[in-house]
């Protein structure tokens, strides 16, 4: 098992950590990490490690079983002994921006209501499909609310609550693709606002920023159309 320090701290971006295991596929696992594993349609983290007399570039990063996230090498190498304490250095630069749009994506299913059949966060450009029969009538009045709430610098915090009190509570999921993971007892919950300025609070395990402001100006991009009931909307970091 993998302590993943990302879950409590989403802006570390360096820390040391024991090499922990092998995997037969040449990854190798630490006793925490600080990468991000791909999953819920945020890809994984890359970055490097070090240590005295070595080095390894991280081209991404998985799960492994029982709770390891594996970092998978850029290329075949030596991998540092079980024991040995390195360092972890991450892409900081790529991990911010994937975590500006994974929040980014969070307003776009406020602006749009409707189910989330499927979804992709990118650097700079991703996008949710949704259960939508027909486009909007309006993107433009779209974009400008999801601009309004960056501008609003709403809080994003988390909370926790039990697998049977989400069980009572269906509602909270939005992602059918990608359900929350159950089993532990307890699901991590993403809230955008507070208080009666609360405009979202869904199940995520993904990596996101602390304010709304933090993302910066979003526009809405193509709305394809990709089946009698679902459309894909596009979303772009404007920079």
């Amino acid at each position: 098992m993998t302590e993943p320090l990302f879950r409590s701290d989403a802006y570390i971006a360096e820390a040391s950590a024991t090499v922990a295991a092998h995997t037969a596929e040449g990854g190798i696992v630490l006793d925490r990490s600080i990468f991000y594993p791909t999953g819920g349609g945020q890809p994984g983290d890359s970055g490097y490690i070090v240590w005295p007399g070595g080095s390894m570039q991280i081209a991404t990063t998985v799960k492994g079983s029982s709770a390891a996230i594996v970092l998978v090498p850029a290329a075949p190498q030596s991998l540092p002994p079980v024991g040995l304490v390195v360092e972890q250095r991450l892409d900081w630069p790529r991990r911010h921006r994937l975590m500006r749009m994974h929040t980014a994506l969070h307003l776009l299913s406020v602006v749009i209501p409707l189910t989330v059949s499927g979804g992709a966060v990118g650097e700079t450009r991703s996008r949710l499909d949704f259960d939508m029969p027909l486009a909007p009538e309006n993107p433009d009045m779209l974009e400008a609310r999801l601009n309004h709430m960056i501008d609003d610098d709403l809080l994003v915090s988390e909370t926790w609550i039990t697998d049977a009190e989400l069980a009572a509570n269906p509602c909270l999921v939005k992602t059918m693709s990608a359900p929350p993971p159950r089993g532990a007892d307890r699901v991590r919950l993403v809230q955008i606002g507070t208080g009666a300025n609360m405009v979202d609070l869904q199940p995520c395990g993904g990596t996101h920023v602390a304010r709304t402001g933090e993302i910066g100006r979003l526009r809405l991009g193509k709305i394809e159309k990709k089946g009698r009931q679902n459309r894909r909307v596009y979303l772009h970091l404007d920079e």
